[in-house]
């Protein structure tokens, strides 16, 4: 595997052990050698990454007065805009990677018929990544539509061992019509294979670290494996070494790295389930003994996760659900101890609008640290996050009233230069939510498309 003499490692190589399978970083030893053994540091493939975080239930700047107040969308449009009274303040160190798309409609989640009205938590998430209307049913025969993630895995994330993931932070699969004659799948996910095909989610990190790194053999060797007490990397070591005698010197490094982090993942994980284990009370006694009881843990640990799962290249597309709408959770690290879904019920008193702002500027204070993550990702030339597209926002608007206009939407990464950042554009009014996918998704290279959903027309990201 020397550069000078031409071979290089595939970018598929796994190490491979009983009921492990560890895939590679991007490595030097990868890129065949180019002219005169000198080295092309670019990657063989340049895929986008594409990350749809859903934050249910709209904003407090979305009503009339946090609209005044700039509790979400900052006053200024184009390049001169000030984050600091909005809640994607905590987004200022990646001020460059951040275009904010505000003033979009989510029209499919509106009531469409009589019986359908007072049904808004029930169809909303079902609509964000699709932005098409769920039919109203509490039986199988659901139909919504193909969300944008799937679209995007589905035109390039074939080649990938994993195609897509779907993550979330809250409990899920409750069984039956949620209410208002919808069933829960339309509340639990936000990705869809088809119109018709509702994708699961896992909420348990132990689980989507599994997937990632533990599905070499069966399930029964995977689960000795756990009981040995043994790192996954333990059974892989003489593979490792093995490979790392064939590797120059910052190879060897960026491995050591890779590696460390997969097994402080898993530290974590361990420390986790064993403190739920352990019989004291847990703040979440019906979530797995996986899922930590800190929503920012939980959030972090998953952000992780996606981090080494597209360094390794085992997938290109995630979904992340962050929350349900009718969730009581209390986020003192907030600075309110209002539950979630109260506070978002504010009836317009500036106090109460405040605290759910609190709420929506916590939720988004996640996003850096995994912004962060990205950008400390070396693949070729460039970083993860110049190579990401992370699409944050809510199918509601004002929460309060349950209706679902002036949508919360931003979106940050460079997406392989397809996004200059730095930008805040305001769509005229009633200007579908749609359009601004669409574009994105043509910027993901499907070009071909011509509409999405509801969308009337492209969208423009130049001021």
């Amino acid at each position: 595997m020397e550069f000078i003499t031409g071979k290089h490692i595939s970018r598929r190589t796994a190490l491979r052990s009983l009921g492990a399978t560890v895939a590679l970083p991007f490595l030097d030893s990868m890129v065949p050698a180019g002219l005169f053994g000198r080295t092309r540091r670019q990657a063989p493939a340049d895929p986008t990454r594409l990350v749809a975080i859903e934050m249910v239930h709209g904003a407090a700047g979305s009503n009339e007065l946090g609209a005044a107040l700039n509790l979400w969308a900052p006053a200024g449009v184009g390049r001169d805009f000030d984050l600091t009274p909005s809640a994607l303040q905590p987004l200022e160190p990646f001020r460059d990677y951040l275009t904010i798309i505000s003033n979009t409609d989510v029209q499919g989640a509106e009531a469409t018929a009589p019986k359908e009205i007072g049904g808004d938590h029930f169809r909303s998430s079902a609509t964000f990544l699709t932005q098409a209307h769920p039919k109203q049913t509490e039986g199988s025969d659901v139909l919504v539509g193909t969300s944008m993630d799937q679209l995007y895995a589905q035109r390039f994330g074939q080649d990938t061992p994993i195609p897509s993931m779907q993550l979330c932070i809250e409990n899920i699969n409750q069984s039956g019509g949620c209410a208002y004659g919808y069933t829960c799948v339309y509340t639990d996910s936000i990705s869809w294979a088809s119109p018709t095909e509702p994708l699961p989610v896992i909420r348990d990190p132990r689980v989507a670290f599994e997937q990632l790194f533990g599905a070499g053999g069966s399930a029964e060797e995977r689960a000795a494996r756990r009981q040995t007490d043994r790192s996954i990397l333990d059974w892989i070591t003489g593979r490792v070494a093995e490979l790392k005698r064939q590797l120059g010197p910052s190879d060897r490094q960026r491995m050591d790295q890779y590696l460390e982090n997969i097994r402080e993942i898993e530290r974590r994980i361990h420390t986790i389930e064993a403190r739920n284990a352990s019989g004291e009370a847990r703040e979440l006694p019906e979530a797995p003994a996986g899922v930590p009881d800190s929503f920012e843990e939980h959030v972090k640990l998953m952000f992780d996760l996606l981090a080494l799962a597209f360094e390794s290249d085992m997938t290109r597309v995630f979904s992340f659900k962050m929350g349900r709408d009718s969730s009581a959770r209390v986020f003192a690290e907030s600075g309110t101890e209002k539950p979630f879904h109260p506070a978002s019920h504010h009836g317009g008193n500036e106090e109460a609008v405040r605290d759910f702002y609190k709420i929506n500027k916590y939720h988004v204070s996640m996003i850096p640290y995994f912004l962060e993550k990205l950008q400390g990702i070396q693949e070729g030339d460039a970083n993860l996050l110049d190579k990401t597209m992370l699409v944050y926002g809510s199918p509601m608007g004002d929460s309060n009233l349950h209706n679902h206009k002036r949508c919360p939407l931003f979106v940050a990464g460079g997406a392989n230069g397809q996004l200059a950042g730095n930008m805040h554009l305001k769509a005229p009014a009633e200007t579908p939510m749609a359009n601004v996918m669409l574009s994105l998704l043509h910027k993901l290279g499907l070009d071909d498309m011509e509409s999405f959903g509801d969308s009337t027309g492209d969208f423009s990201f130049t001021a």
